[in-house]
């Protein structure tokens, strides 16, 4: 969908404009466009307390009903509790590896729909399509579909079965842009966007409620974006009703800050260290790559590595028996590549020679042991990165380390790039001094509406990993308490001078696009 001048053409307010299509969009978007979840006749829920609260008022959706009242009560994996009750009714006790048929049935209800766009600079699916392809997911694969398409079954048609109860992320990626073609949402996407502001525009005798204004950047259809200047971007400028932040936060991977970061050697991304094997750069006889970092992205760079038996150096700042260390909370049984980098971390130490030695050389790896060519550094941080590909690392204790490498990949996360706000977005942080991060710091919203809670005005909303939710799992909770709290406002709204009904809404969103396209035609003759 092209946006080209979509203000200028009636200055029309969108209902909603969601900015980011990954998971959080797409599910946001199939709760817009109609689909609605019900109690299904006759169903019932594993947790009596949930139950009975349910069957009171089987005759109302989902979006109608109370969600603080359903979620108080309920014990979940998430610390918001509409992610707990929504997960809980998409997937009745998975923790406990129990197979429940959700009590939920969807309808379409084409007259409940919301007009909307949904803005992202790739193909729907957000980041799964920049994610290494042939690694698995941490999440099993059913925690990772959305509602009225089983992932599974989706799998079973395409390639294979989903190895291990888990799928990587090309096929998550590919699963997500396949729903949005299965569930006819394509007309709500506009793909190959940048946003680059989003301002309030205030309440004024034309516009009694005031409104966001969303400007931007867009691709020609069928250009990808990129970052440089050869494809022309043409700007866009909407206005809507209420905005949600959905984009996740892989944008900008996090730095240590130290010295000698921006070196050459010094990478920030597994891709990079894709594109180094690829070049051949990399093999036994390199010197070793130092990955700094104990998550996922980390032990899949030490995977990746090692598989080519190029020496490791890993350093981070935990202890491998931390119970915050991700490692320490994964089955052992379903992410076995994970449980042995985990053994790696415990086994293959690193070993001062003398506690009085301040400054000792470049530890020698083994090339007898269980996992030969790997050494880890637990309870390290990294001091400085020298010219000479050398590297400094000191212990909780201040003993410090050089190593000798080949490359250092600093694996320690990502930001949100939130450059589209006033201060990169830090005024809606639980902490707004800092900057948002989805562990730290994230944006602060409603429990139970997903409302920013500072914005400078109503209809902001956010989701995902912008809120901490950083499964797919969870996040759908988020699109749960958006649509309901946007379904309520819009029936409060009725005799205010708002249109009345979807439908309404739906005739001056299809007039509004003919006039677009009038008026794009117009300009390219």
């Amino acid at each position: 969908m092209e946006l080209h001048d979509k203000e200028s053409v009636s200055g029309e307010i969108l209902p909603v404009v969601i900015i980011g299509n990954g998971p959080s969009g797409i599910c946001l978007s199939y709760l817009l466009s109609g689909y609605t979840p019900y109690l299904s006749s006759g169903a019932s829920h594993p947790n009596p307390l949930l139950h009975d609260k349910l069957v009171k008022h089987p005759g109302l959706s989902l979006l109608e009903r109370d969600l603080e009242f359903l979620s108080e009560g309920l014990q979940g994996r998430s610390s918001n509790p509409v992610a707990v009750l929504f997960d809980s009714l998409l997937l009745p006790d998975s923790d406990f590896g129990v197979d429940h048929v959700s009590p939920l049935e969807w309808r379409y209800e084409p007259e409940r729909g919301v007009p909307h766009l949904v803005l992202g600079k790739g193909p729907p699916g957000g980041a799964w399509h920049t994610m290494e392809g042939s690694m698995l997911t941490l999440s099993l694969a059913n925690w990772m579909e959305l509602p009225g398409l089983k992932l599974k079954e989706w799998m079973k048609d395409k390639r294979r079965n989903v190895r291990n109860d888990r799928a990587t992320p090309a096929e998550i990626a590919s699963y997500y842009q396949h729903y949005v073609s299965q569930m006819a949402l394509e007309h709500n996407f506009a793909c190959g966007t940048t946003v680059t502001s989003v301002s309030r525009c205030p309440a004024d005798q034309r516009d009694p409620l005031g409104c966001w204004r969303i400007k931007g950047l867009q691709c020609p259809e069928g250009e990808e974006l990129a970052d440089d200047s050869s494809v022309e971007r043409v700007p866009f400028s909407l206005l809507a009703r209420n905005v949600v932040l959905a984009t996740g936060t892989h944008d900008i991977p996090a730095r240590l800050g130290v010295e000698g970061e921006s070196l050459p050697y010094v990478c920030h991304s597994f891709w990079e260290l894709e594109a180094a094997i690829s070049r051949g750069e990399l093999d036994e006889s390199s010197d070793p790559v130092l990955v700094v970092g104990a998550g996922l992205t980390a032990a899949d760079a030490v995977l990746a590595a090692h598989h080519l038996n190029t020496p490791v150096y890993h350093a981070f700042r935990r202890a491998v028996t931390d119970p915050g260390l991700i490692f320490n909370q994964l089955p052992k049984m379903l992410y076995p590549e994970y449980h042995k980098v985990h053994q790696m971390m415990t086994q293959q130490q690193h070993q001062p020679a003398s506690p009085l030695d301040s400054s000792s050389s470049s530890p020698r790896l083994s090339s007898s042991s269980s996992y030969a060519g790997y050494l880890s550094f637990p309870q390290h941080r990294v001091v400085s990165f020298r010219p000479d590909r050398k590297c400094v690392l000191q212990s909780d204790s201040g003993q410090r380390t050089v190593v000798q490498v080949s490359k250092a990949l600093v694996l320690i996360g990502a930001h949100p790039n939130l450059s589209f706000l006033p201060e990169q977005g830090r005024p809606l942080g639980l902490c707004p001094d800092e900057a948002v991060t989805c562990r730290r710091n994230p944006i602060d919203v409603d429990p139970f509406t997903n409302r920013v809670l500072a914005a400078n005005g109503p209809g902001m909303y956010a989701m995902g990993p912008l809120v901490g939710e950083n499964f797919v799992r969870f996040l759908k909770g988020g699109a749960l308490a958006i649509a309901s709290d946007i379904a309520k406002g819009r029936r409060g709204a009725v005799g205010s001078g708002a249109p009345r009904t979807s439908d309404e809404l739906a005739d001056k969103w299809v007039d509004r696009q003919s006039a677009t396209q009038t008026l794009t035609k117009v300009v390219r003759s």
